[in-house]
């Protein structure tokens, strides 16, 4: 019976200390996602303020193949 209890403490700790590592790559993975979509938000700004400029400098207005595909 002794030993019987002492699997089950060995094994509930093992669990906790893997429910441990998971909540933290979750929290790391929630933050990265976070930075990504900051980034991506600064990256759409740029190519706004980009195309302004060259639209400022009397570029050429964009050709079919700078536009967005239509399956976006």
């Amino acid at each position: 019976m002794e030993s019987r209890l002492e699997a089950v403490e060995s094994r509930l700790a093992f669990q906790e200390d893997w429910l441990e590592t998971l909540d933290q790559l979750l929290r790391d993975q929630a933050g990265e996602g976070e930075r990504t979509r900051q980034l991506i938000a600064l990256l759409r700004e740029r190519l706004v303020e980009q195309r302004q400029a060259i639209d400022d400098l009397g570029g050429d207005t964009p050709s079919a193949e700078d536009e967005r595909p239509p399956h976006y």
